[in-house]
């Protein structure tokens, strides 16, 4: 999936940065794709980008609209249909990480057929992958886990990414999220492949390799997390994860979207450690990352400190503190 850029993000009218995360995610990390972003009345998200609508972007350079907003069920909601349609009248591919795909409304369908312009579904792989097989591969591989979902997985892995590059580690970023799709160019959106062949298409995702190379797969979700607690479970056997990072926030009481009460990041290590052994053995925790971002710089260096103490584990923010005390633990337990 080639998508053209620079982009234009548009962030519709969500009601917090959260619901925004694929846009502003792909700001974080590719900025420089970026002419603009577009918003609706009530949007209540901001990328920090100069705000445009289609027309202005394109007249910038822009190539592709991103739809970089989610709602719950990842549905295309209707009333942003037209600004889509705006996007196609202004000669802009339109991409989009929802679950439903562009090309099933009619009217965006037939728009991009008359303007001779792509639809890019970046949810949905045109591949077929296989079930799981479990078998050990060449390689090593880290996985994000966390205390629920939206806690930073992401990020933490293309962060380990430049950091694990900076001290001559061979490593790549693995996207299994639409966001991380559309930052790398590559990768599964591990939500939308039907369940029976999860584990497979990570193990697709992330094959042998040479024996000092690593992947770094981006997490999904929770092991405890009710809604998408099966979906963590088949990345994680696909993975097979000789190491794994535990991400938490610390202000969060409930999981989110639901009422149940946020595990104790001991919890998901004795959980990821016990589950990963079906296709690893030899798993093991390497650090946590914890997203500070509510917090100010005094809490949060206590809470790294207090969090690092009572795991033996190195603990980090990595926006905040960088990674590289993870990366250093990294290569005093298997090397470079």
């Amino acid at each position: 999936m080639d998508i053209p850029r620079p982009y234009l993000i548009f962030l519709g009218d969500v009601p917090d940065a959260l619901a925004a995360k694929t846009g502003l995610g792909v700001v974080d990390w590719r900025r420089d794709w970026c002419v603009g972003q577009w918003r609706l009345p009530g949007c209540k998200a901001d990328a920090k980008l100069t705000d445009m609508e289609a027309a202005e972007a394109a007249a910038k350079g822009a190539k592709t609209m991103v739809v970089g907003a989610v709602n719950a069920g990842g549905v295309l909601p209707e009333h942003w249909v037209d600004s889509i349609l705006a996007a196609l009248d202004a000669g802009l591919n339109v991409a989009t990480g929802l679950h439903s795909r562009l090309s099933d409304v009619p009217a965006i369908r037939e728009r991009a057929a008359e303007k001779g312009l792509s639809l890019f579904d970046v949810r949905h792989s045109p591949v077929k992958f296989a079930t799981g097989k479990g078998n050990k591969r060449t390689g090593r591989r880290l996985l994000t886990v966390g205390t629920d979902c939206s806690v930073g997985k992401k990020y933490t892995a293309l962060a380990l990414e430049t950091g694990m590059r900076d001290k001559g580690f061979d490593a790549d970023f693995k996207a299994t999220g639409q966001t991380g799709v559309l930052i790398s160019g590559r990768g599964v959106a591990i939500d939308a492949v039907v369940a029976d062949f999860i584990s497979g298409a990570v193990e697709w995702l992330t094959p042998d390799a040479d024996p000092k190379h690593w992947d770094l797969v981006e997490g999904q979700g929770s092991l405890f997390h009710p809604s998408f607690a099966g979906v963590s479970l088949g990345l994680l056997h696909g993975a097979q994860p000789d190491a794994f990072v535990v991400c938490h926030e610390p202000t969060r009481t409930n999981m989110r979207g639901v009422k149940t009460p946020l595990p104790t990041i001991q919890q998901v290590i004795d959980l990821t450690v016990t589950c990963g052994r079906l296709t690893n053995p030899d798993i093991r925790c390497v650090g946590i990352a914890v997203n500070t971002e509510h917090l100010d710089d005094a809490a949060a260096h206590t809470v790294l400190a207090e969090t690092a103490a009572a795991h033996g584990l190195p603990a980090v923010d990595p926006i905040r503190t960088g990674v590289g005390p993870i990366v250093d633990k990294i290569a005093a337990d298997f090397g470079r």
